[in-house]
């Protein structure tokens, strides 16, 4: 009969072989594991990484949404009139920056990511510059055209490529809040745009040129000293950023990896990774979520000025009326960030967000008082928070390329609103036209995101079960062969990305 008091020994030998060979095999699996970085305080390099980061793509971000919105200041100081636009010619010198934007949108991510950021968003800003500065010397409507096609290609970089960008940066639980902020300086740059247009309207005649030219010029020069500024101030990816110490590079990587970022420590361009993006069904959701967001968004601009004008005010004072509720808007974009990010419920903040836009809409096309309308705005300023996916895509290129497309798509859907808010619908939109295409955008938005939330769920239970569960090594289970076989978790980790069986997305 075997003694039994060895027994307790043996398992206790087992467990801690056991525990070795799983405390071995997981440094092997830590990025560059012989540099201790133990001393590094997380708080700390998480601020150090914000006040590096977040405030100089705010600004570039609030100079791309200040040159997007100058053509509307630029028509209220005589430029349609100096450039024999008319009603149709300006609607399509709107829609043409768009066509440029969308098309190059996926492209510039992928160079985003082979090439350096310091440099790429550099040499975007330097361009897009150079184009503001040449609307303001073009002579006529084609030349004009031609300025807003290019201007829409260099600008399209930097909205999706800052969205990706910061994801290789961030643990997907810390994300929305920073790119809530940055979107944020979007909608502030919207509140002050036409306070800065009536300033540099003093210079109408400096120089020869008329108010509007100045406008242009202007805000061309600054965003062509911000690209060069640029190539010094904003850091490229986490292994090579200069304002860290050796072990704060390390320990921003390691960090990321039990995130589910497993391609923080680099990955090598494939096309298999595109064609990854283009052949997950969560792209094409994404897709459509973000469409809900971004119509309301670009409508929003549209018709503010046409309520306010109803109250009675025009000039400055209409102006400063629309900055409390473009400033409303960026709180609430942050705070549904923040929450977001808190509870780690992306889809449900959406879903509240996109309901309360649907309830400002539904008043603006059921009222008739301007008093209701202004405050309606208020409720509509809600529903624009964006539905990013970037922190439900894994592997860099492909978080890349899936980005670039849901906002690109977006932006499809944003040349809708420039086309169904006319003129001759002014002053209420009624439904079936503006307000009541916008609203079904806003279903759209709901719809996909419930989608998207649900079956995200779903998923997480089947990888929880076990029936995504990969074979690794020379393993036999043969019910598990249609999820792939691989030498090791690391190879299936970076040949499956989001679809490894251990990657749980954020629903």
């Amino acid at each position: 009969m075997p003694d039994t008091k060895d027994s307790p020994n043996i398992s206790v030998d087992k467990e801690l072989e056991t525990a070795v060979t799983t405390q071995e095999t997981t440094l092997h699996e830590v990025y560059r594991p012989g540099i201790d970085t133990s001393e590094i305080d997380d708080t700390i390099l998480l601020r150090k990484l914000d006040l590096r980061l977040i405030p100089w793509l705010s600004v570039l971000y609030f100079l791309s949404s200040l040159d997007r919105t100058s053509l509307g200041n630029a028509k209220l100081y005589h430029w349609s009139t100096d450039l024999r636009i008319t009603d149709n010619r300006y609607l399509l010198c709107l829609i043409i920056f768009y066509f440029g934007y969308v098309l190059f949108e996926v492209p510039s991510n992928v160079l985003l990511k082979r090439l350096r950021p310091s440099i790429w968003l550099s040499v975007l800003l330097v361009l897009w510059g150079c184009m503001m500065v040449v609307q303001g010397l073009v002579p006529n409507f084609s030349g004009f055209m031609a300025t807003r096609w290019w201007l829409g290609v260099f600008e399209a970089g930097l909205f999706p490529g800052v969205n990706f960008y910061l994801s290789c940066w961030y643990k997907r639980s810390e994300l929305g809040v920073r790119a809530a902020v940055f979107f944020s300086a979007g909608n502030i740059a919207g509140a002050f745009s036409g306070l800065l247009a009536d300033a540099i309207a003093n210079m109408e005649g400096v120089g020869g040129k008329p108010a509007w030219a100045w406008i242009f010029i202007l805000e061309g020069i600054v965003t062509v000293v911000a690209g060069i500024l640029s190539f010094w101030i904003v850091q490229d990816f986490p292994d090579t950023a200069r304002f860290l110490t050796d072990a704060e590079r390390i320990a921003v990587i390691r960090r990321l990896q039990p995130d589910d970022q497993f391609s923080a420590i680099g990955e090598k361009f494939r096309w298999k990774y595109i064609v990854q993006s283009l052949a997950d069904w969560k792209t094409w959701v994404g897709m459509l979520c973000y469409a809900g967001c971004n119509a309301p968004l670009y409508a929003f601009s549209l018709f503010l000025p046409s309520i306010i004008s109803r109250l009675g005010y025009q000039d400055t004072p209409a102006d400063l009326l629309t900055v409390p509720v473009y400033v409303c808007a960026s709180i609430v974009t942050c705070i549904i960030g923040f929450l977001a990010d808190k509870q780690e419920r992306r889809g449900l903040f959406n879903l509240i967000s996109l309901s309360l836009g649907a309830v400002g809409y539904i008043i603006l096309v059921s009222s008739r008082s301007p008093k209701v309308s202004y405050f309606a705005t208020y409720l509509a300023a809600g529903g624009i928070y964006p539905a990013i996916l970037s922190n439900n895509v894994e592997g860099s290129y492909k978080r890349s390329v899936t980005l670039a497309m849901v906002i690109s798509f977006g932006n499809i859907n944003g040349i809708v609103s420039i086309n169904i808010y006319r003129a001759k619908d002014r002053p209420w939109f009624l439904l079936g036209k503006s307000h009541g295409i916008v609203l079904m955008y806003i279903g759209i938005g709901l719809v996909a995101t419930l989608i998207l939330n649900i079956c995200l769920t779903r998923e997480n239970v089947r990888r929880e079960k076990g029936l995504r569960d990969e074979i690794i090594g020379d393993g036999e289970a043969k019910e598990l062969q249609k999820n792939g076989r691989f030498a090791s978790v690391a190879e299936a980790k970076r040949e499956k990305g989001d679809a490894w069986s251990g990657y749980r997305y954020i629903s």
